[in-house]
């Protein structure tokens, strides 16, 4: 049989740099969690302040309007790539919540009598584009 040394106790300087680590890692982490409720919280305002409806938010976000993002949400393209590559953004339910999102604000819209975007034939969502629904109309013929 053969004796088995006993685990060994961490010296201090292991001790300190798993400590430095560990602190360095939840940093990390709280400072991602900030950046996905800065995203969360401004997003909605984002979309409603640029006025490309028909490409996906990806493509406004990294493309099209990164400065207007930049002052939205107080995040740069970078941030926004690190969230998407860290993969906290389920695409279903992301394109969901963008188009229920243009659905409310159309609807909003119009029922104050505004067509903001006459034309629109389609959505973009958050990494797709679908065609837009028209209206329904009714005209009363008296």
């Amino acid at each position: 049989m053969v004796d088995q040394e006993p685990p060994r106790a961490l010296t201090d300087k292991q001790k300190k740099q798993l400590t430095e680590e560990e602190r360095e890692y939840k940093s990390k982490r709280k400072l991602v969690q900030e950046k996905l409720i800065k995203f969360a919280t401004r997003i909605p305002a984002f979309m409603y302040l640029t006025d490309f409806r028909e490409n996906t938010l990806q493509d406004v976000i990294t493309k099209l309007e990164p400065d207007l993002f930049l002052a939205v949400t107080g995040l740069t393209v970078q941030d926004f790539h690190l969230l998407v590559q860290l993969k906290v953004f389920n695409t279903e339910q992301m394109n969901q919540a963008v188009f229920a999102f243009r659905r409310y604000e159309d609807a909003s819209l119009r029922y104050t009598g505004i067509d903001s975007h006459p034309g629109l034939t389609h959505y973009g969502l958050y990494d797709t584009v679908v065609v837009r629904e028209q209206p329904v109309t009714y005209e009363t013929g008296v």
